[in-house]
């Protein structure tokens, strides 16, 4: 196993941020066991709502009885029917849904290129190493997350810890050498299939693993080095991004250092759904038809189960039950697989079940919802909730057709091809997202705090030149290739193989 920790692109890690990357693995084996030695079997099974879509299969993982000697690198050995020539494994994990959502882009986009996606989440194997440890680092996110709503947090912690301490090259060195204790859910799964990971950790875990071909796509506009996996290859969004990646700008304070070699760095535009690119101008030229119509204009929000914002989504609510009352506007409210946060909601604004349709838990009756909304007139409220993890996210990605305005913070949404009104952040780093939005012009300047959220509100509904603006920039960018990042990346996942192979 290569140790990715001592030096990373030519650029050495000090000895006592070494040992303290050792340290951290010491102790995350202490507390969450070493599975090393131990041979996890590998089943495909369909995957219950993106089978049917665009022929996702789950790949899942089950203890073998017996201990194998270390070291032990399989090829899958024959057991399992992987699909070796058009095969693309999709790792990722569930943090959030931002992951999932990136990960459902390019399953779809391999699924259009002609490839069979197979699913791989590294926080879905409850008995290994590996889940246990992200289970641990995602609970502390997410209770981050949620502290962030206080100001004083979010300025001595959570934003400086998001914006400058994940950016340190030190980190990455601490976190591969944590991905070192990952490896195993590779064991038995086949080397030469692509992967594409869309958190860094599934990339770095895959490589040490031995698989040989990896693309790590990158989701933030702010270059960190958290999102680092030497020898993978790297993807990025945004020209911002490649610059700052390229040159590892401020990984290591004012020290220059050695940039990433420009084979293992590109920038391949945003990363969307076959579905949602394949219909970008009819979706336009109904969002413009309906404003001149005159029917109400429909809202899209998209919440998580943090509580970080939720007091700005409901005075978003608040502020549109008027216009809602007056047939001026329509909303729909997505709160995920948090059915908390709908009760906490309509607790607080006791008026928006008199207007709300709720459609939870049967998926296909909430997609047969979307789908009729492509033509069909809407009011009213209609909220959304499913237990599934992946209903709860893919219900966003086929209302988005059929809104006029998406909801949201600058997060993973921010790159997405419909008019966009951004609320405030929940870390520093997303910040970009916004910026990168608002200067290709599908999107809004991030508003931070409930008063300019409102007035971007009433821009969008009293004034048409906001709705029509970003629409001729989506068709814009749709045109130039912006949105086909999904697309770009899975043909360099399968390129790398090939290009491999045919030495």
């Amino acid at each position: 196993m290569v140790d990715r920790s001592r030096r990373i692109f030519g650029n050495e890690i000090a000895g006592r941020d070494y040992r303290r990357a050792l340290r951290s693995k010491r102790k995350f084996a202490g507390k969450f066991g070493d599975d090393r030695k131990t041979l996890y079997q590998v089943r495909l099974e369909e995957n219950p709502v993106l089978g049917q879509r665009f022929g996702v299969r789950d790949i899942r993982l089950e203890a073998a009885a017996g201990i194998r000697e270390r070291g032990r690198m399989g090829e899958g050995a024959g057991k399992v029917a992987f699909d070796r020539d058009r095969g693309l494994i999709v790792g990722n994990i569930r943090m959030g849904f931002g992951h999932y959502r990136i990960s459902m882009a390019m399953a779809s986009a391999a699924h259009a290129l002609g490839y069979s996606p197979y699913w791989m989440d590294l926080n879905s194997y409850p008995q290994t190493t590996a889940t246990k440890i992200i289970q641990a680092q995602n609970e502390l996110y997410s209770l981050g997350s949620r502290l962030s709503r206080f100001g004083i947090f979010n300025k001595l912690v959570w934003e400086p810890m998001n914006y400058e301490g994940f950016r340190a090259l030190t980190y990455n060195a601490t976190d591969q050498k944590n991905a070192e204790l990952m490896a195993p859910l590779f064991r038995e799964i086949p080397k030469d299939i692509p992967l594409i990971a869309t958190h860094v950790w599934p990339a770095q875990a895959a490589l040490h693993g031995g698989m040989r071909y990896v693309v790590n796509a990158i989701p933030d506009n702010w270059p960190m080095a958290l999102h680092l996996a030497e020898g993978s290859l790297h993807t990025v969004q945004c020209k911002y991004a490649y610059q700052g990646y390229r040159i590892l700008n401020g990984f290591a304070g004012s020290k220059v250092l050695r940039p990433i070699p420009p084979d293992q760095l590109c920038c391949t535009g945003h990363y969307i759904d076959h579905e949602l690119v394949a219909h970008v101008d009819e979706d336009c030229r109904a969002r413009l038809k309906r404003k001149e119509k005159g029917e109400p204009m429909r809202f899209l929000l998209s919440l998580g189960g943090a509580g970080a914002q939720r007091e700005l989504f409901a005075a978003i609510i608040r502020h549109l039950l008027p216009s809602i009352r007056d047939r001026r506007a329509a909303l729909y409210v997505n709160v995920g697989d948090y059915r908390n946060v709908w009760e906490d909601l309509t607790a607080d604004i006791p008026e928006l079940r008199k207007h709300a349709e709720e459609h939870f838990e049967d998926f296909d009756r909430a997609a047969a919802f979307a789908d009729r909304a492509l033509t069909a007139h809407v009011e009213g409220v209609h909220a959304f909730c499913h237990k599934n993890i992946f209903e709860a996210v893919y219900i966003t990605n086929l209302l988005m057709r059929s809104c006029d305005v998406l909801v949201t913070k600058p997060s993973e949404l921010a790159f997405y091809p419909v008019p966009k009104l951004f609320i405030r952040r929940v870390g520093k780093h997303e910040m970009w997202g916004a910026i990168h939005s608002a200067e290709m012009g599908d999107g809004s300047l991030e508003c931070r705090d409930i008063p300019h959220i409102l007035q971007m509100t009433d821009l969008f509904l009293d004034d048409s030149r906001e709705l029509f603006g970003m629409c001729e920039s989506i068709r814009r960018n749709r045109a130039s290739g912006l949105y086909d990042g999904a697309y770009r990346v899975v043909e360099l996942a399968m390129q790398l193989r090939d290009k491999q192979q045919a030495r």
